[in-house]
């Protein structure tokens, strides 16, 4: 997106956590694409640029690190008080799922590795960004979660209950820091990413058999859905999941 291409600027800041690439990149593109300024930060520092040259650099910054690690948080959140001045938004969407199998067999360091990614992570940046600007000014946080955290999911269950965890979290962190910030999650199925390539890859047609509205998720299906979230349509609207998932939960008890 080019200077000349950019919308007015809205006057808002957001922070994407694990945005390079994938679900975060969407919804960056989706913040970037009504105004706001934003922050996103990613593991790969060649990925993290390309992607915040391909945003708009004159809008767009990218911190690099990684999601769990306590002195990235900070960095992530002081840059972007020092970049824009402000920090409305946060969008917990760095995740891992190191590992597919039962999880009776799970080595337990690799559950806590999933645990500290996608859940210890997303409240040490609630909790920064809730000092740093939230606390005294308002905003919203949208976590992302998955249906995986909705009901059992064969072969992914370390990150499907991390997932349940993040859900609980939404709900803790809506009822702590209301009134000031509105806290909500999405739960998406299944989005066409690298992350998710193992669900679909060479049998999308197959997979996407399922779902009522006859296709996988696409990054930009996440992107809309947190930009609602984070907009003033939603005012009223915290501590609730919403499910993005093309139908798919339609097949329940089928």
């Amino acid at each position: 997106m080019t200077s000349a291409e950019l919308p007015p600027l809205s006057g808002k800041v957001a922070l994407v956590t694990g945005a390079s690439r994938g679900i975060g990149y969407g919804v960056a593109e989706a913040l970037v694409a009504r105004g706001d300024r934003v922050c996103i930060t990613g593991r790969n520092e060649d990925a993290l640029k390309e992607a915040v040259d391909k945003l708009g650099a004159d809008r767009v910054i990218g911190v690099a690190g990684k999601a769990h690690d306590l002195d990235h948080q900070s960095e992530a959140v002081e840059r972007t008080m020092e970049a824009f001045g402000r920090l409305d938004h946060l969008v917990n969407n760095a995740g891992t799922n190191p590992v597919f199998g039962p999880i009776a067999d799970l080595d337990l360091n690799v559950a806590r590795k999933v645990f500290e990614t996608n859940v210890i992570s997303a409240l040490g940046f609630a909790q920064k960004t809730w000092h740093a600007w939230q606390k005294d000014n308002g905003g919203a946080i949208v976590n992302i979660a998955s249906i995986a955290g909705l009901a059992p999911s064969p072969f992914i269950g370390a990150y499907g209950v991390s997932k349940a965890a993040m859900i609980n979290l939404t709900q803790q962190l809506a009822h702590e820091f209301a009134p000031k910030v509105r806290v909500n999650a999405i739960a998406p199925a299944v989005v066409k990413t690298k992350f998710a390539q193992a669900l679909y890859e060479g049998r999308e047609e197959e997979a996407a058999a399922s779902y009522p509205l006859g296709r996988l998720g696409v990054p930009s299906d996440i992107g809309a859905a947190a930009a609602f979230l984070t907009s003033a349509q939603s005012d009223w609207v915290t501590g609730q999941t919403l499910v993005v998932d093309g139908g798919l939960f339609l097949n329940a008890g089928v």
